[in-house]
């Protein structure tokens, strides 16, 4: 199993390039993907053109209710079966949405039950692919871990790269289990200015991908229709078919 994730500030089109990357990915019929919309603001289904069932933080929030009405050794149980009917399952890959839950109090015990039953889960796929909510507060809160491709995205301006490099400084000051970390900036129109280049240097970062600007991307987004089926002549599409070949992914 490969776990890509996705992360970087909002506005980048994380969950854009998150959905075109699934879709490369399932271009090889025999691999089996698993989609994990990490984003409190939910939003991936849409972009690859499902239904949503049911989000994680629903389930967990409905676990509180009825904890106290389970038989010993059962809330595991009733946890499983709830996520693996919240699973949306289709020909070319599945969907889990975390959410987020809106009651309060400590969910330690959920979330502790919660990443057990979801690595069990992630083992049965080829590749799962997480696309992160916006800045760094899940990963401060360690909830994005094994991860053998962290792609960091941001615009190409000199203040979205250095948002990247508090990012990536921030994961080297948590020894997050993290492969390898790359830059990727997104929308990109013409080549890049000097003070992004310098930024990129002085952040110390690695540039893997310059996604090019792409009016059918933008268009797609502007009426809200799903980028899944958007063609394979796509200049986005096209760069970030070559960005996972040369990850040999």
């Amino acid at each position: 199993m490969k776990t890509i994730a996705i992360a970087g500030k909002g506005g980048t089109g994380k969950s854009t390039l998150a959905a075109l990357i699934i879709r490369r990915l399932s271009e090889k019929k025999s691999r089996s993907i698993l989609a994990v919309d990490a984003d409190s603001n939910v939003n991936l289904n849409d972009l690859l053109g499902v239904p949503l069932k049911e989000t994680i933080g629903a389930i967990r929030e409905e676990m509180r209710a009825k904890i106290s009405d389970l038989p010993g050794g059962m809330t595991k149980q009733f946890l499983e079966y709830k996520i693996q009917t919240s699973l949306v399952e289709g020909p070319d890959f599945d969907l889990l949405a975390m959410g987020r839950p809106e009651g309060p109090g400590c969910y330690c015990y959920a979330n502790s039950l919660l990443q057990d039953i979801l690595r069990t889960l992630a083992g049965n796929y080829d590749y799962v692919v997480i696309d992160n909510e916006a800045g760094m507060e899940h990963l401060s809160r360690r909830t994005s871990q094994a991860i053998d491709y962290l792609l960091i995205i941001s615009d190409a301006t000199a203040r979205g790269v250095g948002t990247a490099g508090r990012i990536n400084r921030l994961l080297r000051e948590l020894e997050t289990r993290v492969g390898r970390r790359y830059l990727v900036l997104n929308r990109v129109s013409g080549p890049l200015s000097s003070p992004v280049e310098d930024a990129i240097r002085e952040e110390k970062l690695n540039l893997l991908a310059s996604i090019p600007e792409d009016d059918t991307l933008l268009k797609l987004d502007k009426e809200g229709i799903p980028v899944w089926p958007v063609a394979g002549s796509s200049p986005a599409y096209q760069a970030i078919a070559r960005m996972m070949d040369g990850l040999d992914l």
